[in-house]
C-alpha cells in the first residue's frame, strides 16, 4: 500500500504573530484525527520555519524520540540536561526524552531557520534522556534509532538519479526539497509518503533533491 500526503494538505500550526509557522503531517496539539495519529513509530513530521528571534520557549518531553533536520538557518538548542549546541544544514539532532527532559528551540541567527522534526515512539518507555548531534550526516550512513526500531536514510540526488526506497514492514518518505518520482507518484517539497508491505519502490529525481526515509521495523 502506498499512500500520498500533499504538503498543502497538512494542518497549519504554530503562531504567526510570533514569527513560528508550523505544518503538521499528523494530528498534533490542537487539531486532532482520530484517522490521522501515527504510522508506525512516528508520531510527528512538522515542517517548522523560526523568523529570526522567534523559538519555542522552555517546554517538556517525555517518552518520546525527536529527530530534528536543518534545512536552512541555525537552530539554537538547549536541554534540561545541560546540553547548548547550535544545529546547521546537514546535521541531524537527536533528543530521547526519555523519562522527561525540558528543552528550548530558537532561531537566534540573523536569517529565518527551516527545520523538519519528527517524532517517534520508543519501543520501551523510560530510561534517561540522552542527546546526539551528528554533523554533516553522509548519504551513505543511515543513523540508526533502536529505541523505536527504526532508521533513518538521506538521500541527495541530482537529475535522474534513482535511489531504492527500503523493503521494511513500514517505510515513510518526507521530500524535503526537489521533486522525485515514487512508481506514478510525482512528490514536491513538503510531499510525504507512507508505504507499507511494498518492495522494489525506487525514488527517481526529476532535478536535484533532498529525501528523508523512515525504514520502520513494524
Amino acid at each position: 500500500m502506498i499512500s500520498v500526503h500533499r504538503a498543502e494538505d497538512r494542518f497549519l500550526g504554530g503562531d504567526q504573530d510570533a514569527g513560528i509557522l508550523s505544518r503538521h503531517a499528523f494530528s498534533f496539539g490542537s487539531f486532532y484525527d482520530p484517522d490521522n495519529l501515527r504510522f508506525g513509530a512516528i508520531l510527528a513530521c512538522n515542517a517548522e520555519r523560526l523568523a529570526p528571534g522567534a523559538g519555542f520557549e522552555e517546554h517538556p518531553h517525555s517518552h518520546t524520540e525527536i529527530v530534528t533536520w536543518v534545512v536552512e538557518g541555525e537552530l539554537t538548542h538547549r536541554d534540561s540536561t545541560g546540553h547548548a549546541t547550535v544545529v546547521r544544514p546537514g546535521d541531524l539532532q537527536h533528543l530521547s526524552a526519555a523519562s522527561g527532559v525540558r528543552h528550548v528551540e530558537r532561531n537566534d541567527g540573523d536569517d529565518p531557520l527551516t527545520f523538519v522534526q519528527m517524532w517517534l515512539a520508543p519501543l520501551e518507555p523510560g530510561g534517561e534522556p540522552s542527546y546526539t548531534i551528528v554533523p554533516g550526516v553522509a548519504d551513505s550512513t543511515p543513523y540508526a534509532l533502536p529505541a523505536a526500531g527504526a532508521m533513518l536514510h538521506v538521500r541527495r540526488l541530482g537529475a535522474g538519479e534513482r535511489a531504492a526506497v527500503p523493503n521494511a514492514a513500514r517505510v515513510y518518505v518526507h521530500v524535503v526539497a526537489g521533486g522525485v518520482r515514487i512508481g506514478d507518484e510525482e512528490l514536491e517539497p513538503g510531499d510525504s509518503v507512507r508505504i507499507t508491505g511494498e518492495e522494489g519502490l525506487e525514488l527517481v529525481a526529476a532535478g536535484t533533491a533532498e529525501v528523508l526515509i523512515w525504514e520502520l521495523s513494524a
